[in-house]
């Protein structure tokens, strides 16, 4: 019989976590589902202790694969995931109880909803950097389609491991791909061009394990350079056919960054705005260097704000929203 959830589980050299990670899940409320776990390639007791946990409970399915990446065990995962909907889990990290209850009765209350998260909390609590909080904080901010969408080219909205997808769904979209930066955020950024909703259930439902052996801090494809040119990907996609004026906000190191990104894939910028008086009237790129007043005489521009400074986001959209820009229609935030 079809279970309603697959959880979908890679891991490559976790035994001090994963039957933590697998247990926390047998202990859900909603108990229709199966647990995928692919090992991808381990070399220390992971696979028996997998195999161990499969004997004892007929819901976890296992599979032993040579190790290839976490693209290739999502997408042998998915292959074989059975259940109406997919839920992610990383095998270091530990679900609440009620995590799927919860995000199955969101996903079925709401059918145009796509991708289901929810409240997280990091640990251990001792020794989290304070830009891992700032970004816990954050994430936790971002409840509503409309605040996740908005904050879309700002960050990777929701925490991989905390969602809930459609099966049907991410097949259609492609699964998880191979572009050379982060493989969520791209999924992320693939759903939204795709015009499909993302929310979170109110609630902490999800602990997050940080540790500095995580792929975020060991692996290129995550560097703040690949997340820019994700960026300017995807923002050049969405711009493609607009005969609008682009305009990029911000001449500081950010701004360099994703203009960089943004011309290479073919994004045509009039001009780049600041507020920094020393700036204006110089080049950025070739570019001139213009002041915000620039904005009042070129209301048909879209801006692409990219100042990544703290708090400068709000500074920001004030004047935008002042001149008549709504956000997501005439500007998007990009750091």
């Amino acid at each position: 019989m079809q279970p309603t959830v697959s959880v979908l589980i890679p891991v490559r050299n976790a035994e001090s976590t994963v039957e933590s990670a697998v247990r926390s899940m047998l202990r859900q409320t909603l108990t229709d589902f199966e647990i995928v776990v692919v090992n991808d390639g381990s070399t220390d007791s992971t696979p028996s202790i997998l195999d161990r946990l499969a004997n004892e409970d007929d819901r976890i399915r296992v599979i032993h694969a040579p190790a290839r990446g976490i693209i290739h065990a999502l997408n042998a995962g998915i292959s074989i995931c059975s259940g109406e909907f997919i839920a992610r889990m990383d095998a270091d990290d530990i679900c609440h109880p009620s995590r799927l209850e919860a995000q199955v009765e969101m996903m079925e209350r709401e059918a145009d909803l796509g991708v289901c998260s929810c409240l997280i909390r990091m640990f251990p609590r001792n020794g989290l950097p304070g830009g891992m909080a700032r970004y816990e904080q954050w994430l936790n901010s971002l409840t509503s389609a409309e605040q996740i969408s908005r904050d879309i080219f700002v960050e990777s909205p929701v925490a991989h491991p905390s969602v809930m997808l459609r099966r049907s769904e991410l097949i259609e979209i492609g699964g998880y791909q191979e572009r050379g930066w982060a493989e969520d955020y791209d999924l992320w950024l693939r759903y939204h061009a795709a015009g499909k909703k993302f929310a979170k259930v109110r609630e902490t439902l999800f602990c997050w394990r940080h540790s500095p052996g995580r792929l975020t801090f060991t692996d290129s494809r995550y560097s703040i350079e690949n997340f820019l040119r994700a960026k300017a990907h995807y923002i050049a996609r969405m711009l493609a056919g607009s005969a609008r004026p682009v305009v990029l906000w911000g001449a500081g190191m950010t701004g360099r960054r994703i203009g960089k990104h943004l011309m290479r894939e073919g994004v045509r910028i009039e001009a780049v705005v600041d507020i920094d008086p020393k700036k204006i009237g110089r080049t950025m790129r070739a570019l001139a260097i213009v002041p915000t007043d620039y904005l009042r005489c070129r209301n048909d521009a879209f801006v692409i704000a990219a100042v990544s400074s703290h708090g400068a986001r709000d500074l920001i959209r004030k004047p935008l929203r002042h001149l008549g820009f709504v956000e997501t229609v005439d500007f998007i935030c990009a750091a």
